[in-house]
């Protein structure tokens, strides 16, 4: 199995552990970071994650939640650009958390970014902004029964920000989205990717 499948299906890939470091370049900001074997975008910076940043600013947002987080390079930008932010990092893969921990030590942000397992996230937590590269191989089904887990934790004015592939369904998962009352804008297009903004709708 791929990286990315291990990463998308694995709680605790099979591959060795292998870190490798990365810098990653986001809003201004310099990140050394490290990654690993077994999990998404070993030793890069994928190009989704990359139009996201480089298509948005980063937000002011008191409570984030960074949805299937990898080694938590969306998570630990956001806590690094404002010091008033906590960071909720969610994977289903335990290297990805342990890598996200490690990284938060290594960008002094320890202390606001917390990497859970999705079930140990408290049932009553909402989310200001939800940001995510979200886990589209997992297939639709799954996919859709993910954000709709985790869409309704937005606080009321909140929104999500995704990066989803176009040949991956980016335009059919946009109306899917309103069709469940998350409302969601294409903010940006760049390198086959698109960038949604998803509210709740409010009526």
């Amino acid at each position: 199995m791929s990286d990315a499948g291990e990463h998308y299906f694995t709680a605790d890939p099979s591959v060795p552990f292998t870190r490798a470091p990365l810098t990653a370049h986001v809003w201004g900001h310099d990140l050394e970071l490290v990654s690993g074997s077994g999990v998404f975008a070993q030793g890069r910076l994928d190009v989704g994650t990359a139009v996201l940043f480089r298509e948005t600013d980063p937000p002011r947002a008191d409570r984030v939640l960074d949805l299937g987080c990898g080694y938590g390079v969306i998570g630990l930008a956001i806590a690094r650009c404002d010091p008033d932010a906590r960071v909720t990092a969610v994977d289903v893969n335990e290297r990805a958390l342990l890598l996200t921990r490690e990284n938060a030590e290594r960008v002094g942000v320890a202390d606001r970014v917390e990497a859970l397992l999705p079930d140990a996230v408290p049932a009553d937590a909402v989310f200001d902004e939800i940001w995510s590269n979200p886990p589209i191989r997992i297939g639709k089904e799954a996919l859709h029964a993910l954000l709709l887990h985790w869409l309704p934790r937005l606080a009321p004015g909140g929104r999500a920000v995704l990066v989803v592939g176009k040949n991956l369904g980016a335009d059919s998962l946009q109306r899917w989205l309103g069709e469940q009352g998350f409302p969601a804008e294409r903010i940006a297009s760049a390198k086959g990717f698109r960038v949604l903004e998803v509210r709740r709708a409010t009526a």
